[in-house]
């Protein structure tokens, strides 16, 4: 009989957000990124609350811009963001994370560039790839929707943003339960993952 895959259960100790990407350049042709910014906004405060550490990287911030502003107001005090070229958020400078935790949890774009690079490199280290599709997207809803399917058949866990937010915290009983909770009342945007299913 083979044996059972071991099941990759975040919590806040052994695992780190990475946010990919999310600049002020890509607004209009990324599909529903008002939407994604909030999903992704939820995983950083979720973030700073349970003191998980965070990555954030830009992609040729120069001819690219930066992240959104309402992203940087969620983030902890001293959270690095880190300017790259290479499509992958594996550079030198999240080395130093990446040896401290066994799961990163991922939002970004462009799902089927820099998000999927990502995926790989991390897979390739040995670590737990949490995607967080409602977080996720690109600027044709074809190249969202089979990256997913790279990164699932590449052993990623594709996840949504309320399953990891509840995840993390574990039960009720959590001190920090009543505080994350907020976060979810209202249910995360809607980020066309229903017709992407169908295709």
């Amino acid at each position: 009989m083979a044996a059972r895959k071991l099941i990759a259960r975040i919590n806040p100790t052994n695992s780190a957000l990475f946010v990919c990407d999310l600049q002020e350049k890509f607004a209009s042709n990324i599909k529903y990124f008002p939407e994604i910014i909030t999903t992704s906004r939820r995983l950083i405060d979720a973030a700073r609350i349970l003191s998980i550490p965070t990555i954030v990287t830009e992609q040729y911030p120069k001819g690219l811009g930066h992240t959104v502003p309402t992203l940087k107001e969620g983030l902890a005090e001293n959270t690095p963001i880190f300017d790259k070229t290479k499509f992958s958020m594996c550079i030198p400078p999240t080395e130093d994370t990446l040896k401290k935790v066994q799961n990163v949890i991922l939002v970004g774009i462009e799902a089927h560039v820099c998000v999927l690079q990502t995926t790989y490199d991390l897979l390739e280290r040995g670590l737990n790839v949490h995607v967080v599709v409602d977080a996720v997207s690109s600027r044709s809803h074809t190249d969202r929707h089979f990256a997913f399917k790279q990164m699932e058949q590449a052993g990623a866990i594709l996840t949504t943003s309320e399953a990891t937010i509840l995840g993390l915290v574990g039960g009720s009983d959590h001190p920090k339960f009543k505080e994350v909770q907020k976060l979810i009342l209202t249910s995360a945007p809607d980020t066309g993952l229903v017709p992407l299913s169908k295709l």
